[in-house]
């Protein structure tokens, strides 16, 4: 699976932001775009997963797979992202989520077992389990996410956009609010797991430091 990115032009009023650019993100490869503030490297983030504000304008083609996503919804395309911040619901334990994120099984209701209304779906519960166990916080399944430190909130956000079962994956400078020390750490956990979910991943940033491998980098 690869995602395929092609622009014309992406617009603000007034202001071209990004001309002719082309890049391909195979499967299990982090790709890098950097550029300086008002480059245009978040709203091309928003381009590929159709959260485009009104007053800009796209011109080019988006495909994963072969398949073009351009012209579908949001909820349509299954490109999950990771913002700077994490973004957790704060009236939300760690496990419920986690849960929140697991698709629904077939012939079930994702909000009802939510909410109690069907309990018997066990499979999205042992998703959650096992997230839980590769992030090594199954100790803070019940945990307050207000009582977590910024490491572990970030990794929590970054399962929960993972057990959504994405397609490929943007990452809109997730490091950024974190220090030197932790920072370093949390990039070589983000690189290795969606390594292992062979994810095409999209990684914007302004840090070379972020760069995961050089020959897979776009400059605006």
């Amino acid at each position: 699976m690869a995602l395929d990115v092609q622009v014309r032009s992406l617009r603000s009023p007034g202001q071209v932001l990004i001309e002719n650019l082309a890049f391909k993100v195979p499967d299990g490869v982090i790709h890098t775009v950097m550029g300086a503030s008002g480059s245009g490297k978040s709203s091309l983030l928003a381009a590929i997963c159709g959260t485009l504000p009104l007053d800009l304008q796209f011109d080019g083609d988006i495909a994963l797979d072969g398949q073009r996503l351009d012209g579908l919804p949001t909820e349509q395309r299954r490109i999950g992202i990771l913002f700077q911040q994490d973004l957790l619901f704060a009236h939300m334990t760690v496990f419920e989520n986690l849960l929140f994120a697991v698709p629904a099984t077939p012939g079930g209701s994702k909000i009802a077992s939510f909410f109690g209304a069907n309990n018997t779906d066990s499979t999205r519960h042992d998703k959650v389990f096992q997230g839980l166990d590769d992030l090594e916080m199954a100790a803070f399944a019940q945990a307050d996410p207000a009582t977590l430190s910024g490491g572990q909130r970030a990794r929590v956000a970054l399962m929960r956009a993972l057990l959504a079962e994405p397609r490929a994956l943007l990452l809109d400078e997730p490091f950024s609010k974190l220090d030197t020390a932790l920072r370093a750490r949390m990039r070589k956990f983000v690189f290795e797991l969606v390594g292992q979910r062979k994810l095409p991943v999209l990684l914007v940033t302004h840090d070379d430091a972020d760069v995961a491998d050089a020959s897979q980098v776009t400059r605006l």
